[in-house]
């Protein structure tokens, strides 16, 4: 929890947009975890899974709320959720199939990020490291045909998050002469792959690299953060589109117009990568399209699946509002500058 913590100091600062309510974003947050765990398909051994859109946001954005919010400790859920990961570390099973071999990666990688205060979840993460081939020194990660987080790019927007984690351990344990190996592994993928990225996961890179700078040389993170302004709409916000390519699905709902989950992660990603201001007009702009967008009555901000229309009241109807709105809560209360 010590880097969760440390997140939260950095985050829990007014930000300088227009108003929005933290309570309701809290409560939103919390509401969904409990549906979470209580979700047959989250279902796994000591609690429940950990996902991109809904498990890893919550765990980023929620303390940083906690801390906004003057809470004294953690949320049932947050402690749950770690318990179940703690739970799970042990487990040395080999993959039975394709798709266990997925979920593996997938946990090896957010445990990482989340789960701090050991070496474990390292000990985890290298032994499941893929060793040879094209994706060297990559995890194995969820291929479901799934925009942004499920699809077969999506292996690279996880070895991000695996340099998220690894950037944040001491220089003395990654220059260890076999976890530097993994490392330079590691880096050597996100080198090899990442000319070929959509410039969502190319934002997620920018944001390693504040961990890990060896993973994005200065010259490309200049030009992606001149990428991302080009891409900014009149209104302040970017669209789904401009944060592409992605695999079009004709089933998915249509997007038209700034998206709250395009313009929460790009906002976040520009304060806490590239260090752009609240004075910064653009970046002014884009909070306040944020601000401006919280659903008054269930606190979230709306962003509709990228894959296919679902049924009201399901749980993946919200799994992309899930996403923008932590990201959104991250980027108003980012004051890290």
């Amino acid at each position: 929890m010590a880097r969760l913590i440390v997140i939260a100091a950095l985050l829990a600062f007014p930000a300088l947009a227009a108003d929005w309510n933290k309570r309701l974003a809290a409560d939103y947050m919390d509401g969904r975890q409990k549906d979470w765990f209580a979700w047959r398909a989250a279902k796994a051994e000591g609690g429940p899974c950990m996902s991109c859109h809904t498990g890893l946001t919550y765990m980023l954005a929620r303390p940083a709320l906690r801390a906004a919010l003057n809470e004294g400790a953690p949320t049932p859920y947050e402690t749950g959720l770690l318990d179940g990961l703690r739970a799970r570390l042990p487990k040395t099973d080999p993959a039975k199939d394709a798709h266990d071999s997925q979920r593996m990666g997938v946990e090896a990688v957010l445990t990482s990020l989340v789960l701090t205060g050991s070496q474990q979840p390292f000990e985890r993460l290298w032994r499941l490291q893929i060793a040879e081939g094209k994706d060297r020194g990559a995890w194995d990660w969820f291929d479901l045909n799934l925009n942004p987080w499920e699809m077969p790019e999506s292996k690279f927007y996880g070895a991000t998050i695996a340099a998220m984690a690894v950037g944040s351990t001491s220089p003395e344990y990654r220059s260890g002469p076999i976890v530097r190996d993994h490392v330079a592994a590691l880096t050597g993928y996100l080198e090899r792959e990442r000319d070929n990225q959509s410039l969502h996961n190319k934002l997620m890179l920018l944001w390693a690299s504040t961990k890990l700078p060896e993973v994005m040389p200065g010259e490309m993170r200049r030009k992606v953060v001149e990428e991302v302004w080009r891409c900014q709409q009149p209104d302040g916000g970017w669209t789904l589109e401009s944060l592409g390519p992605w695999k079009e699905h004709p089933a998915a709902p249509p997007s038209a117009g700034s998206n709250s989950y395009a313009t929460a992660l790009t906002a976040f990603v520009l304060q806490d990568a590239a260090g752009v201001r609240h004075s910064n007009a653009s970046l002014a702009k884009a909070l306040d399209w944020l601000a401006a967008h919280q659903d008054p009555k269930q606190g979230s901000w709306q962003a509709s699946s990228m894959n296919k229309k679902f049924e009201p009241g399901s749980m993946q109807i919200q799994f992309m509002n899930d996403a923008a709105t932590a990201f959104a809560v991250l980027a108003l209360l980012n004051e890290k500058n």
